[in-house]
């Protein structure tokens, strides 16, 4: 009897669950602008302490400060210390390393500008109405995918390429000469550095 029972049970139980389709894409679209608003955060409170962190610029100029390492490993310990200390100011340097190079590059100003142009466009389309080409709707990411797409070989022609690894290896190079070259004055002494007593 309890295995008839158990049996009705599981008939009883089987089944499909009927779900309003409309509930769930509502639901989907709100967790998605959630996901994208909880980034949001993350991405405005990591600029707020990268912008309270900065160290002040007399400091990290100071020309007092700077002396050539005297062995490898303190200039190691420079380094680590340095970029640890001014993160901040670095992040900077390379911002301003990037402007200068799109500044002094007008074909890459301009494709850069199209580029922005035509995404702004794009949402302001997608503001009013959504884009329906050939009776099928267009989603935002695949309109800003065919923007990308499109813009490449203009980006290609302004040497975007180049410019990208200009600005990395400009940077790398100016930051690590500050970070080997300033001396924090916190007790640097070589570790295998032997002391000689005079007899």
């Amino acid at each position: 009897m309890a295995a008839d029972d158990a049996q009705y049970l599981n008939d009883q139980i089987k089944g499909e669950i009927e779900t309003n389709s409309e509930e769930t894409t509502k639901l989907t679209q709100t967790s998605k602008k959630m996901a994208i608003n909880l980034s949001n955060i993350k991405v405005q409170d990591w600029f707020q302490r990268q912008r309270n962190s900065i160290k002040p610029w007399s400091e990290f100029l100071n020309s007092k400060k700077f002396r050539p390492p005297k062995s490898v490993a303190i200039g190691g310990k420079r380094i680590i210390s340095n970029v640890t200390n001014f993160q901040s100011n670095y992040l900077f340097v390379f911002l301003g390393l990037l402007i200068f190079c799109l500044l002094t590059s007008p074909i890459l100003l301009i494709a850069m500008g199209a580029c922005l142009g035509a995404c702004y466009i794009i949402n302001l389309k997608n503001a009013d109405r959504k884009i329906v080409v050939m009776g099928k709707e267009i989603s935002l990411v695949q309109q800003y995918a065919a923007v990308g797409v499109l813009s490449f070989p203009l980006f290609w022609i302004a040497g975007a390429g180049s410019a990208v690894f200009w600005v990395i290896g400009a940077s790398l190079f100016c930051i690590l000469l500050h970070a080997s070259m300033f001396s924090g004055g916190d007790g640097e002494q070589d570790p295998f550095e032997l002391e000689m007593e005079s007899v």
